[in-house]
């Protein structure tokens, strides 16, 4: 058992709740939010134990680890503090706003001999094993495509949406932080757990849709679209884009001497994963498009998806997630870090691998301030 804490009751704060109950060795002790408003309703909605303040959480000696859920500006106060009082971390991401400072943090948790932990926990996901079985059926990994393209966001009556504690979605924030701060983590936890570290980062970053309606005149805006391409370590090359203005796409795409693996949804703990193998004989709607096609003299605006449908090798065991479209065990993080405390290890996406991961990610959001290619200080 290993008791926790959590700071921050905004909207994310209630996919953790929908996916804690997954995990019963997980002890919330309880909750604090400096909108005391917000936190009032949060504990009332889940029945939970309120602190009056920040500092009564890391006085309390029965805490052992702190979940900051708080908005990413805050991250590095918030846990730096814990960290200094002897508490273990799990952040959303990034882990900072800026490397030096997501290096201080990793430093100070390895000098206390504690951890600290970075969200996105997509990527430990029944998908992600899926993949990881049989990414060998493909050979060498060439070139991967990743996609975090959210949709026209702020064309939709995003005002109105609500979770299930009644937070709003902090639309403005979320457009002053920038969609690539906010959603990239997603494609690189999948992709470093895959292929290792990067090594340099060619990107280009921009606000192209400076109008995003009513309420949104006087904000300051991050970059909505991002495009990055990363060389790394072991010789492959990925492509991942983040953006709130195309239609929505979170596929991840891995192509190799001798086939492909596509996953569709990158936010479905159970996506549907497809493999492809070079040689093998395409399905039927694929040749037929194939015949037409040259007796048409025209291209034909669909594809049947590529590769076979990959049969998971045992049936993922049933548990509580977010409705769609985040379908994510959001405290799986959290579960594999309590593990590893308890066993006296470090879990992956901790440490040098999420410093890895944030360093990219404000690589693709800063890359207009960034002489190109940018070269990683990190590694693990």
């Amino acid at each position: 058992m290993l008791n926790i804490a959590i700071i921050g009751t905004g909207f994310v704060a209630d996919y953790y709740m929908t996916t804690l109950k997954n995990y019963p060795q997980l002890k919330l002790l309880g909750v604090y939010d400096h909108n005391h408003e917000r936190l009032s309703a949060f504990c009332q909605h889940y029945n939970l134990q309120k602190y009056n303040d920040y500092e009564a959480v890391l006085n309390d000696p029965r805490v052992d680890l702190i979940v900051n859920l708080t908005t990413p500006e805050s991250h590095f106060d918030i846990s730096i503090k814990a960290l200094h009082a002897n508490k273990h971390v799990y952040s959303e991401k990034p882990l900072a706003m800026h490397v030096e400072d997501a290096e201080i943090l990793v430093k100070t948790a390895h000098e206390k001999g504690l951890t600290i932990a970075g969200a996105p926990a997509n990527a430990l996901s029944a998908a992600h094993q899926l993949v990881k079985d049989h990414i060998q059926a493909i050979g060498t990994p060439r070139l991967i495509y990743a996609e975090m393209e959210d949709g026209p966001v702020f064309r939709d009556k995003w005002a109105s949406w609500r979770s299930i504690s009644g937070a709003p979605w902090p639309g403005l924030h979320e457009f002053e932080i920038g969609s690539t701060l906010e959603h990239a983590g997603y494609g690189l936890s999948w992709l470093i757990s895959l292929f290792g570290p990067v090594q340099s980062v060619t990107a280009f970053s921009a606000i192209t849709f400076p109008d995003k309606g009513r309420g949104t005149e006087h904000l300051q805006m991050a970059p909505d679209f991002s495009v990055g391409c990363l060389t790394f370590r072991s010789g492959c090359i990925a492509r991942i884009t983040c953006g709130l203005a195309m239609p929505r796409d979170r596929a991840l795409v891995a192509v190799g001497d001798k086939g492909s693996l596509t996953v569709d949804d990158l936010w479905d703990d159970k996506s549907i994963v497809r493999l492809e193998v070079v040689g093998e004989s395409k399905g039927f709607l694929a040749k037929l498009i194939n015949q037409i096609e040259p007796r048409l003299r025209k291209f034909i605006n669909f594809r049947p998806a590529p590769g076979k449908k990959l049969r998971y090798n045992k049936r993922p065991a049933s548990k509580s997630l977010p409705a769609f479209p985040s379908q994510i065990d959001f405290a799986k993080g959290i579960a594999d870090q309590a593990q590893a405390i308890q066993t006296n290890t470090q879990p992956f996406f901790s440490g040098n691998v999420a410093l890895h991961i944030t360093e990219i990610a404000l690589a693709l959001n800063n890359a207009n301030q960034m002489p190109q290619p940018y070269q990683m200080r990190s590694t693990f």
